[in-house]
């Protein structure tokens, strides 16, 4: 993954979010809804209730955003919604599910009969469903489309009402009626991308934890996936807020989110770690003209990490592969200031790590306003022992 694209992704998605609840003034969706007889009909029957339902719980009416998270074994689906972008999001309802197609794991082709399992967004509101209404998902999606089937992906999931399914996720239509008017107050109210996170379960269920284990243990090679979505579950329920969720070349979700801890462990005797460097946050500019480049440009940099992938991996200990992340300042002239290893393996191997980006060569600095400015990045580097590693595998 090139170190561009972390930077970007969070300033396209605010401009995004601002431009769009500009437009939601002039163009208002749920007007725009009212126009279809269902959705009409639903507002008049469920609009009320909703809005008491809110005041009870102190939450204020439409929300802004909102963020879907369903649970596969469990078969339930939850809604939260807030007000402001860094808002804690609060729980408004959870919804039972009718039924869930398939098994646990994620769907990889068409006509699987799978529900998904991953990071989504709602692409479509249908409300002349033949299940009643429906809310698309934006299925197959970066990842999907990496690991699925190159031709037969398939497609077409929906969240919706009847409550029957082939590998969608189905409520009965009190339910998706409630949903869909939640959905639509918040794209009116300018959340154009109103995110639904699909898990195989509810990480804090003992029931649900079991089944999973003898499921990984059949299946060793969901462990990656199962591993990444329960960070991001855990996440979410330490902070309430919504962790970045990047793709890696091979398709792999990465988690950037650091999980809080809940006490800090007893003080040990170990290895004297190598001193962090630190740097004066004012001075980091957060939007710039140019980004900073490494010498030689991206390719370049690219082999770096290559190499430095391979270097890494006598460090590894006993783990046989890592996802690290490391975030590092490049300063107003170019040099590496200050590196960190937020999500990686061992104390040694992240040692190394840091050393090998503060000692990088001199970049050519970012610009902003014809200034040299310093800027924060962030690079993932996937790190796996040779042995581990299968000759001729497809890329």
């Amino acid at each position: 993954m090139r170190y561009a694209y972390i930077l970007l992704l969070g300033a396209i998605s605010l401009v995004k979010t601002a431009s769009a609840q500009t437009a939601a003034t002039s163009i208002n969706f749920i007007d725009y809804q009212r126009g279809f007889p269902r959705i009409n009909d639903a507002l008049k029957k469920k609009e009320d209730t909703l809005m008491k339902q809110f005041e009870e719980k102190k939450l204020a009416w439409p929300a802004r955003y909102i963020y879907i998270r369903s649970f596969k074994y469990d078969s339930q689906i939850e809604v939260w919604v807030k007000q402001e972008l860094n808002d804690k999001f609060a729980l408004f309802k959870t919804y039972r599910v009718c039924a869930m197609a398939g098994s646990l794991g994620p769907k990889r082709m068409a006509g699987d009969y799978q529900v998904p399992e991953g990071f989504y967004y709602i692409n479509e509101f249908n409300p002349k469903s033949n299940y009643h209404l429906s809310l698309g998902l934006n299925y197959p999606n970066a990842s999907d489309r990496i690991l699925s089937d190159s031709l037969m992906p398939g497609g077409d999931i929906y969240i919706h009402g009847s409550c029957v399914t082939t590998g969608c996720i189905p409520v009965n239509n009190e339910q998706i009626e409630e949903l869909y008017i939640l959905a639509a107050h918040a794209k009116s109210e300018g959340q154009d991308f109103i995110p639904v996170h699909i898990f195989p379960i509810r990480f804090d269920n003992p029931r649900s934890s079991e089944y999973l284990k003898k499921y990984v243990k059949d299946f060793p090679e969901y462990l990656p996936l199962e591993e990444e979505m329960k960070h991001a579950y855990t996440y979410f329920e330490k902070t309430r807020k919504l962790p970045v969720i990047m793709v890696s070349k091979k398709g792999e979700y990465v988690i950037d989110g650091i999980i809080p801890k809940e006490k800090e462990p007893e003080p040990v005797v170990k290895k004297e770690r190598r001193p962090l460097k630190t740097y004066n946050q004012d001075e980091i500019s957060t939007v710039v003209e140019r980004l900073p480049v490494f010498p030689g440009g991206n390719d370049k940099f690219q082999a770096f990490i290559d190499k430095l992938s391979k270097d890494m991996a006598p460090y590894l200990g006993q783990q046989q592969k890592t996802f690290a992340m490391v975030e590092f300042v490049v300063d107003k002239a170019g040099k590496v200031i200050y590196a960190n290893v937020i999500k990686g393996g061992n104390d040694d191997l992240n040692d190394h790590l840091i050393e090998a980006f503060e000692n990088m060569p001199q970049w050519t600095p970012a610009v902003k306003h014809e200034q040299t400015v310093a800027v924060k990045l962030k690079q993932t580097i996937f790190i796996e022992k040779p042995e581990t590693q299968v000759v001729g595998a497809a890329q």
